[in-house]
């Protein structure tokens, strides 16, 4: 087992941090979005980057284990936060918190592991990444993202791809819906092929929305109304974290229709904290040019646009247009002009 593959536990901490909040209320509850999105967003500016690509046929299976301690660390983070707010030691105030520290977990510990599972050619590794998606309230990422974002990235089909000049507030507004609707379309005509209904318990996407909308009136009634608020928020932290990762990983960058996806339509990073942090999400250019490698076999390219920084870090800017703009646009031109010239 090499040191490299025992640094993705550090993707756990956040998760752990979470669980920490739960069980203890009151100040314990900012941990998990403290350490996360202040301290990282701090660090990873001075952190540096790692760009070895000496681990690309690597055959540890530790790698593949930290995903399954994702999905049993998620339900805990996801336990902890109903049960604290059932048995009330989170209350008030806190319980926002709380939402909001959990959803940061989720985000990284939830969404981030399925989409590595989701690509598995394994069903019951397909399964877990489902599961860590509907944990996060999500019900449209695991169609979209194999059937139409692979495919589509970097065109004007892709909604999950953000254009130049989108501020990241436009995205999601766009984003969302968009992903949704592209998603269902995509469910509908596979049925109606298979001389099936759109609202089939066939269709994942219907029944993953229908189970998302059972599960409200459950936690009013059980924990309360102030409890479906704050469940609403934490699904809304989740959310904005994924489509957050989505805006930067493709911003600016297009490709004609019937160009193959390369290792030139998405924005890598080789950031130490984001490659540990999110299981190398970050070496996104690898992961679209050969969607079926194993995280920790990822490498990095010479010639793939690199992002001004990592992804913690990279937040703070995002949420501000002009400076975004003033950090990414040099970068992106760089890369218009490398494109006409070849």
């Amino acid at each position: 087992m090499s040191l490299r593959n025992l640094s993705y536990l550090v993707s756990l901490i956040p998760g752990l941090l979470a669980i920490l909040g739960n069980v203890k209320g009151g100040y314990w509850t900012l941990s998990a979005a403290g350490f996360s999105l202040i301290v990282l967003g701090l660090v990873e500016w001075f952190a540096g980057k790692d760009r070895k690509n000496a681990h690309t046929q690597n055959r540890d299976q530790f790698p593949e284990l930290i995903l399954y301690l994702h999905v049993v660390v998620q339900t805990a983070v996801l336990f902890t936060f109903l049960f604290g707010m059932y048995k009330q030691t989170l209350s008030d105030a806190w319980i926002f918190w709380a939402a909001f520290s959990t959803g940061v977990a989720a985000g990284i510990g939830g969404i981030v592991p399925a989409h590595e599972l989701i690509h598995k050619a394994n069903l019951l590794k397909q399964f877990f990444g489902k599961y860590l998606l509907m944990s996060c309230g999500n019900v449209y990422f695991f169609t979209h993202h194999l059937r139409i974002h692979h495919r589509y990235v970097a065109t004007s089909h892709d909604s999950a791809t953000a254009r130049k000049g989108e501020s990241l507030y436009a995205f999601m507004l766009r984003t969302i819906p968009g992903q949704y609707r592209e998603a269902w379309q995509s469910e509908a005509e596979m049925l109606v092929k298979k001389g099936k209904s759109a609202f089939s318990l066939r269709n994942v996407l219907w029944v993953q929305t229908l189970i998302q909308i059972a599960f409200l009136p459950i936690v009013y009634f059980v924990i309360g109304p102030k409890a479906l608020a704050a469940w609403l928020l934490y699904v809304l932290i989740a959310h904005v974290l994924l489509e957050y990762v989505n805006y930067i990983e493709h911003y600016g960058l297009y490709r004609q229709n019937d160009e193959r996806v390369s290792e030139l339509h998405s924005w890598n990073s080789d950031s130490r904290i984001s490659r540990y942090l999110l299981v190398d999400l970050s070496r996104h250019a690898d992961h679209h040019f050969y969607a079926s490698k194993p995280y920790h076999t990822l490498q990095t390219y010479d010639n793939a646009p690199e992002l001004p920084g990592g992804y913690a870090a990279l937040l703070v800017p995002a949420l501000l247009p002009p400076l975004w703009k003033a950090l990414v646009h040099p970068r992106l031109e760089m890369w218009e002009q490398n494109r006409k010239v070849a």
